[in-house]
């Protein structure tokens, strides 16, 4: 299969950060860091969700680029806000 170049190395950084946010979430219970660690584990788990169920997607090429293009999108949002309202010291959104 094709190989695209730093994508093995985002996924397994994505997975190395997804797992310190599980463990370390705890130490940020009561504050209003918590709701940034909820905020990734949330988004992680939706994006890998989303990506899986529209892998299939890939059979026919364009469909399976177009999905993942659009949840790439989404996953890139929820970075860009959520690192916008921490770099203000304020919680994420619900």
């Amino acid at each position: 299969g094709a190989v695209l170049p730093g994508v093995q190395a985002s996924v397994l950084l994505l997975l190395i950060a997804f797992a310190i946010d599980l463990f370390k979430r705890e130490d940020a219970a009561g504050t209003w860091q918590a709701s940034h660690f909820s905020w990734r584990i949330r988004s992680v788990l939706w994006a890998g969700g989303l990506y899986l169920l529209t892998a299939p997607l890939w059979l026919l090429i364009l469909p399976g680029w177009i999905a993942w293009v659009l949840i790439s999108l989404w996953f890139l949002y929820r970075i860009v806000r959520g690192w916008l309202a921490l770099s203000n010291n304020q919680p994420t959104p619900g």
